[in-house]
């Protein structure tokens, strides 16, 4: 539950069951050029969707059924967007001077993927990010998506549009959601982002 140290927004679930099968990757932003990183998140995002690719197929030889190949490469495929969207992000926004590690974790369940990644921002930053997400959230996601396609054809400055989180509700059915928490020194803001997948 949120208290006076800690914000929730959107479809964040504090208490998620325990998951037997996890992966979680930690990554330390500052310690090479940002160039060097991005050549990184494919390869990075290749691995967990191939990481859950083998949970499912394994999951439903354990069912006694033939696992649909179509199926689990559209899952797969969303698995690989959703990661690799979610790394350029903690990348792009990780506050170096926090001196903590960026996380993702994967977590498998019978009927959804849940990601989470954390990573450290400044105060402001954590300000523009959460009138971005009242925005998403108090709006319709497909009208949000379209106006920032036509900005972005229109050349307009779309940089930090939030395409890729759009992208997630509206491409892949995912659900977001937000924790913002105060660090100990009050001096930065950890947030984590939650992404959850029905499978």
């Amino acid at each position: 539950m949120a208290n006076a140290t800690t914000q929730l927004f959107g479809d964040f679930r504090e208490n998620l069951p325990a998951s037997e099968e996890y992966l979680t990757i930690g990554f330390s932003p500052g310690r090479r050029p940002l160039q060097k990183r991005w050549e990184n998140n494919e390869l990075s995002a290749d691995f967990i969707a191939d990481y859950y690719r083998s949970f499912h197929v394994d999951q439903q030889e354990l069912k006694g059924a033939e696992a649909d190949e179509i199926d689990i490469e559209n899952v797969r495929d969303a698995v690989k967007y959703i990661s690799n969207e979610l790394f350029e992000n903690s990348m792009k926004f990780q506050l170096h001077s926090m001196g903590v590690s960026a996380k993702i974790a994967l977590s498998l369940y019978d009927e959804e993927i849940v990601f989470s990644i954390s990573n450290g921002v400044s105060k402001q930053q954590s300000v523009v990010f959460q009138e971005y997400i009242q925005r998403f959230i108090n709006n319709d996601p497909q009208d949000l998506y379209f106006e920032i396609m036509r900005a972005s054809a229109r050349e307009e400055n779309v940089e930090q549009s939030g395409m890729g989180l759009l992208s997630m509700v509206c491409d892949y059915g995912a659900t977001l959601g937000w924790r913002f928490a105060l660090t100990e020194d009050d001096a930065c803001v950890l947030v984590t982002t939650m992404v959850c997948l029905r499978v």
